[in-house]
This record gives C-alpha cells, sequence and structure tokens, in this order.
C-alpha cells in the first residue's frame, strides 16, 4: 500500500475524512471538559427523576468539539423498580454513525454499580468519555449526581525563568531550560513541581574559623538539605554562651524567607546548637550559620555540623 498523508490537493482532492480527521485531531487535545473542576459541574440534578446539562459548556471528545448550548439540557433518568441500587454514567459520547457528540445517559444494571465506558478505537463505533454518576435507588423519586469531569489539560511548554507563560491557565506546565526546573500554575502563581540544583558548596569565611570540611547543600523540588561540614577555631578560645559565625555563606535562592532554622555541632566539649539566618532577618544575618548555644570552643578544637533541612518554595 501506497504512503499517504494529509491535507494536501494530491490526496483525495485536498478532503479529508471525518476518520482521517479523528486519526490526527485525536492526539492535537486531551478528551475533555474545557475547563477545570474550580466550575460549576457540568451535570447537577434537576427536578425528580432528571438531570440537568449546565449550558454554555465546551468539551473536546477525540479533536471534535461539542457544546452545550446557550440553555440547560435535561436528560431523562429512567425509573427503577428493580428492588436494587441502580447506578447510570451521563456521558459524552462521539457516535462514528453520524460523527455528532452528545451528552447522553448511559444506565446501568441493578446492583452492579456503574456500567463500563466504551472506547472503539476504530473508524465506526462510540468514544465515551465521563460527565457525573448518578446515584438511582430502587423506587427513587429522584437522584443524586456526583461529578466526575475530564479535563482538557495544558501542554508542558519550555521557557527561561524570565519568559514564564503570560496567560497561564490553571493545571498548565512549564520546563524552564535556565534553570532546569518544572513548574505547573495551580490558577495564582507557579509551583515547583521538581528541580535539582546539584551538589553546591556553600564554605565562605569568618573568623576566627578554618574550615576542615566543606559544607554543601543540595535541593530538591523545593526542599534544601544541608549538610554542614567541620570547623577549627584558630583565633582563640571561644566563651560558653557567645554567638559566633561560622564559615558559612548560603545564597540567597536557598534560604528559607521568613523561619530560622537550627541544626547540632559536636566537638570537644560537647553538643552545641547552631541557627540559620531566614531570608528576612533584619539584623545582617541572612544566609549566615551563627553557633548560638553551646558550652564554649577551646582554640585548636573542631566543631562537626549535622544535617539540616527546610522548604524554599
Amino acid at each position: 500500500m501506497a504512503q499517504n498523508s494529509w491535507p494536501n490537493s494530491s490526496y483525495n482532492s485536498g478532503a479529508v475524512t471525518e476518520a482521517e480527521y479523528e486519526r490526527t485531531a485525536s492526539r492535537l487535545s486531551d478528551d475533555g471538559i474545557d475547563g477545570s473542576p474550580v466550575q460549576a459541574a457540568v451535570v447537577t440534578a434537576g427536578t425528580g427523576l432528571q438531570v440537568l446539562v449546565a449550558a454554555d459548556r465546551y468539551a473536546i471528545v477525540r479533536g471534535f468539539a461539542w457544546s452545550s448550548g446557550s440553555t440547560a439540557v435535561p436528560l431523562t433518568i429512567s425509573a427503577n423498580a428493580s428492588g436494587q441500587h441502580r447506578t447510570d454514567w451521563v456521558c459524552l459520547r462521539l457516535d462514528r454513525a453520524d460523527w455528532t457528540v452528545r451528552a447522553v445517559v448511559k444506565e446501568g444494571t441493578p446492583g452492579s454499580g456503574s456500567p463500563s465506558l466504551i472506547r472503539n478505537n476504530a473508524t465506526t463505533g462510540v468514544w465515551e468519555i465521563p460527565l457525573a454518576l448518578v446515584s438511582v435507588p430502587n423506587g427513587a423519586g429522584s437522584v443524586t449526581v456526583t461529578r466526575y469531569e475530564q479535563f482538557i489539560g495544558g501542554r508542558v511548554s519550555p521557557c527561561t525563568s524570565s519568559t514564564r507563560p503570560i496567560l497561564p491557565r490553571r493545571g498548565d506546565q512549564i520546563h524552564e531550560t535556565d534553570t532546569g526546573r518544572w513548574l505547573g500554575w495551580d490558577g495564582s502563581a507557579w509551583r515547583v513541581l521538581y528541580d535539582d540544583s546539584g551538589v553546591v558548596v556553600v564554605d565562605g569565611s569568618a573568623t576566627p574559623w578554618s574550615i576542615n570540611v566543606a559544607t554543601v547543600l543540595e535541593r530538591r523540588t523545593g526542599v534544601v538539605c544541608l549538610r554542614l561540614g567541620a570547623f577549627e577555631r584558630t583565633g582563640g578560645n571561644l566563651g560558653g554562651g557567645t554567638d559566633s559565625r561560622l564559615p558559612v555563606a548560603i545564597p540567597s535562592t536557598y534560604r528559607h524567607p521568613n523561619r530560622d532554622m537550627h541544626g547540632i555541632v559536636y566537638g570537644a566539649t560537647g553538643a552545641g546548637r547552631v541557627t540559620v539566618y531566614a531570608a528576612n532577618n533584619t539584623n545582617g544575618r541572612a544566609g549566615e550559620i551563627w553557633l548560638t548555644n553551646h558550652s564554649g570552643v577551646p582554640s585548636g578544637t573542631s566543631v562537626t555540623g549535622s544535617t539540616i533541612s527546610w522548604v524554599v518554595g
């Protein structure tokens, strides 16, 4: 069989059949409602044995557009006199007999849970996606509706940290090529889904201390893990209860925005506490690490730090 491609004028005079359109368009968009779960439900209970499909809602099923129209669409639910509970689906159905998409009720079997939705992956048959579950008790004069919409998802767009999408939609995802981070839009802000800083050495300088073992950190998906190094006292004895800055400098992108963090150090005279100062520190200590609780450090002895972690976004 010869190769083909469409649309083009040399293939079927440029015409495209519905089946050929579906084959292409079904991969260009997710199936689902155009919107998000924060909007009102598409299907709600009506009066008696009836449900209502909301007006002015739109969806895509296998690339085919659907509109509910300008007024609510009533759908009738069959009475249930079986003696058992019944669960129906309200679904959007693409019927390849006429290539239309319609909201329909798919009746379940009493006592057997919800019916299976059909997805014929061919050029005939139907393709169904869920909108809501309808609970129909035996002898009921009304029904209960549980929303179950699927929504059109966003694509993952490459960008940089300074060229993020200007008008994002809830659920959109981006990959920042300059930072390596993956982020998602929650409706009000970009949230970090994944990032990996690699190993970052954060040694600084502070007299009278020298560095025996480097201090390093790694940030993974908004969590910073800091491994304090080992530091030797080089400029005289440090008296107990006297604060002293250690030779570490946390870069601004790795600091906790508003909370100081604490860790443990061990030395010749026992354990002590260090404070990692937050980004909002007003005493000039933002990003610095200080030995703040200890019983003294004699000159020429070392203190070795622990591991500390915190969130940054």
